[in-house]
């Protein structure tokens, strides 16, 4: 199988997306974890390795595909915030984000007609479908307890698992 020069340049930049996202999810896993929440540090520690193995999934299509694995510069993530709420906030619009990136691969493959790839990436259009649910749920948990009552947060995720579970 062949994947068009366009399509493949996407997909290896998404690889790059992809861990991005779970260095950004480490950075929040440890500032909660300094904060000494540990249900949240937990929860985005659990994320981080969700978007590692979302990159290492492209990669392995990339290579099944014949492809050659261009894995971009990634940026540092973002290390402090000013709260609980700022944080999961930016989780939110990162999962929109990497959303709408999903659409423009699903879109391109459409183009080229390459029903293998949209196929494979029918999978991360569901995929985001829940995370983009599951961090609007913990973003409105965290609201409502507000930054004086976390440990609601923390008793709330250690109770139910967190929005995703």
């Amino acid at each position: 199988m062949s994947i068009g020069d366009k399509l493949l340049a996407a997909l290896n930049e998404q690889v790059g997306n992809e861990f991005h996202a779970s260095f950004q999810y480490v950075s929040l896993a440890a500032y909660f974890d300094a904060e000494t929440l540990p249900q949240l540090a937990k929860f985005f520690y659990r994320q981080a390795d969700e978007e590692r193995d979302h990159a290492m999934k492209f990669v392995k299509f990339i290579v099944e595909a014949d492809g050659r694995l261009a894995i971009p510069e990634i940026p540092a993530p973002q290390a402090g915030f000013s709260s609980a709420r700022e944080g999961v906030q930016l989780a939110l619009q990162w999962e929109q984000k990497v959303t709408q990136q999903i659409y423009r691969l699903v879109e391109m493959a459409k183009k080229d007609s390459d029903y293998v790839s949209i196929g494979f990436l029918n999978w991360f259009v569901e995929e985001q479908f829940e995370e983009v649910q599951a961090m609007g749920s913990l973003l409105r948990v965290v609201e409502r307890a507000g930054e004086d009552n976390l440990l609601d947060v923390e008793e709330f995720l250690a109770r139910e698992g967190g929005p995703e579970e």
